[in-house]
């Protein structure tokens, strides 16, 4: 079963991946939103009872999308660590064991809300970091939905779901990529990130991701 669906949005070819990101071909790029390292770990430290392991499964997740894609650059579009309290030394361990695995691999971060709040990620692991936007023609890539004067905007920070209702009051949450002129929407990659519920307008698309593809509405 194919895993990706592929689209044509702005000039370019862009490949909607049924794990919650994109990978963008003519740039060897795989790009991400909202991945949230240590989100677990943070409430944790609150006395939040919630599951373990999440960090680890979402560096897994990673590497299997690298391992299937031919990726020059791994570009993240905000919202890398959760917060200052998920820089805790273990978190920060597995970081550093996962980038090791990806030597050659360019890691571009756009500064998203959460970023700001708990710092820039260490220097160790290599990635650089930008202000939004970023300009790579021919889209401004960047965190907050906003948008841009002269370029369409990949952008993430809404975690985008859509909710599939039955006739017996069946409800199915499932994340998604809202496809529009200005603005498009990548869902949240990370483990334990929640969901926006979004309401298409007649210029939109919407792609669902679940159970390993990814088709339209």
């Amino acid at each position: 079963m194919t895993n990706f669906l592929s689209i044509e949005h702005h000039g370019q070819v862009l490949w909607l991946l049924s794990d919650k990101a994109i990978y963008w071909p003519a740039r060897r790029a795989l790009l991400v939103a909202d991945v949230h390292i240590g989100k677990a770990a943070s409430y944790r430290a609150l006395h939040q009872p919630v599951p373990r392991g999440t960090t680890d499964a979402t560096l897994d997740r990673l590497d299997a999308l690298l391992a299937a894609h031919d990726c020059e650059q791994l570009i993240i579009l905000g919202d890398f660590l959760h917060a200052r309290t998920a820089r805790a030394p273990a978190t920060l361990a597995k970081l550093q064991t996962w980038r090791e695995r990806h030597k050659a691999l360019k890691i571009v971060l756009i500064r998203g809300n959460h970023d700001r709040n708990a710092g820039d990620p260490p220097v160790s692991l290599e990635i650089e970091v930008l202000s939004e936007p970023w300009l790579l023609e021919p889209f401004a890539l960047q965190h907050e939905p906003d948008p841009h004067p002269s370029h369409p905007v990949l952008a993430g920070h809404v975690h985008p779901v859509f909710v599939l209702r039955g006739k017996a009051r069946q409800r199915l949450r499932l994340p998604c990529f809202l496809i529009d002129g200005q603005v498009s929407l990548l869902p949240a990659f990370g483990e334990f990130t929640g969901g926006w519920e979004i309401a298409p307008t007649s210029t939109s698309r919407v792609y669902l991701a679940g159970a390993n593809r990814v088709w339209a509405l």
